[in-house]
């Protein structure tokens, strides 16, 4: 029953960590479409950065 119950906590955990991961991907897309859109749309005649870093 204990070996069971691991195997099930292992695959909950796994599940968990591959749903988080995903999440980030597409977090991560999105910011590097926002990065790319900042980059195109920049402003012309200024320092060629559009941010405020």
């Amino acid at each position: 029953m204990v070996p069971l119950l691991l195997v099930l906590l292992l695959i909950l955990i796994l599940a968990g960590a591959g749903f988080a991961l995903k999440i980030l991907w597409w977090v991560a897309i999105a910011v590097l479409v926002l990065w790319l859109i900042g980059f195109v749309a920049r402003p012309k005649g200024s320092s060629g950065r559009w941010y405020r870093w």
